[in-house]
């Protein structure tokens, strides 16, 4: 049996897994278990996360050597820093790769520590388990924040949950506190935002029984949707776009679809497709385990 890489997701949780050969090589670990785990996790400090993921790195490489780890987290990350993440805002400013990597060597584990964007960290990992690391690979993670990632990735912010869908000034329920966002629309802290009286999944088991608001509301869902993904199509190109994430199910890719061709009219750009890809979280930490191998190889 070769090393394995460890791969780290913080998602809505937290899922920790050995990964060889862009597959897990051993048993995926996720914290903290029960309900609203994200809510817990948001009332964390960010030297307590740390904390928290090199218990459960330890723990990974005990059953199996390592030679490196990936992490993916939703925010702005440069050089393993996280200059903003409106979704878990406590870990703003915090040094990630630094903590951990002293942390780790403080415990025995000398090991690089590559962290990126948790999005461009499922991209890697829908690219890698696919067979398909020569290609363009794009995904949008639908959760408590929208995500947009990008394989092979770029040097930029890249945030495309923030990409600006609406020119409503009223619409401004996204997390990062600007008006018009995708994520304003999509994200599950938004939605609850705007119907005070119902969870995400009631409003669209609403919208089904024929509630004229929630209708109005799931087309409006779908429609930003469209605009942000019509968005990376005339910057980058047709192509497909995989979806993903605990919101994933409620997307109705024939209405997607209708929408998209009301927003990409030049002939050269249109042909783009939609796929639901389920599994998400093991294919983060496969993506993050991508990421630090291809950075421990080049370095």
């Amino acid at each position: 049996m070769g090393r394995s890489t460890v791969g780290v997701a913080l998602t809505d949780q937290v899922s920790v897994g050995l990964v060889e050969n862009n597959r897990l090589s051993g048993p995926l670990r996720r914290f903290p278990t029960g309900e609203n785990p994200f809510q817990w996790l948001r009332a964390l400090p960010a030297e307590e996360i740390s904390a928290l993921l090199q218990n459960q790195i330890a723990s990974a490489v005990m059953d199996q050597p390592a030679f490196a780890v990936g992490v993916g987290l939703p925010g702005i990350i440069r050089g393993g820093i996280v200059q903003e993440s409106p979704n878990i805002q406590q870990i703003k400013g915090f040094n990630f790769q630094h903590s951990l990597s002293e942390g780790l060597r403080s415990r025995g584990l000398r090991l690089p520590v590559v962290v990126s964007n948790d999005a461009d960290a499922m991209a890697a990992g829908i690219a890698a388990t696919r067979g398909q690391l020569d290609r363009i690979v794009r995904v949008w993670t639908l959760g408590n924040g929208i995500g947009f990632g990008r394989y092979p990735a770029f040097e930029g912010v890249w945030e495309g949950g923030h990409t600006v869908v609406s020119l409503d000034p009223k619409e401004t329920f996204c997390g990062c506190g600007g008006a018009g966002h995708l994520e304003g629309i999509m994200g599950h802290r938004a939605m609850r935002l705007r119907f005070l009286d119902m969870e995400p999944d009631e409003v669209f088991e609403a919208a089904k029984a024929g509630d004229s608001r929630c209708i109005d509301f799931v087309k409006l869902w779908h429609r930003a949707l469209a605009a942000a993904t019509a968005t990376s199509v005339h910057l980058d190109g047709p192509g497909r776009f995989y979806l993903t994430g605990q919101s994933a199910h409620w997307l109705d890719i024939s209405l997607l679809q209708v929408y998209m061709g009301e927003t990409v009219k030049m002939s050269p750009l249109q042909g783009s497709s939609f796929e639901i890809v389920p599994g998400g979280e093991e294919i983060a930490i496969v993506g993050a385990a991508v990421c630090a191998s291809k950075a421990a190889a080049t370095a």
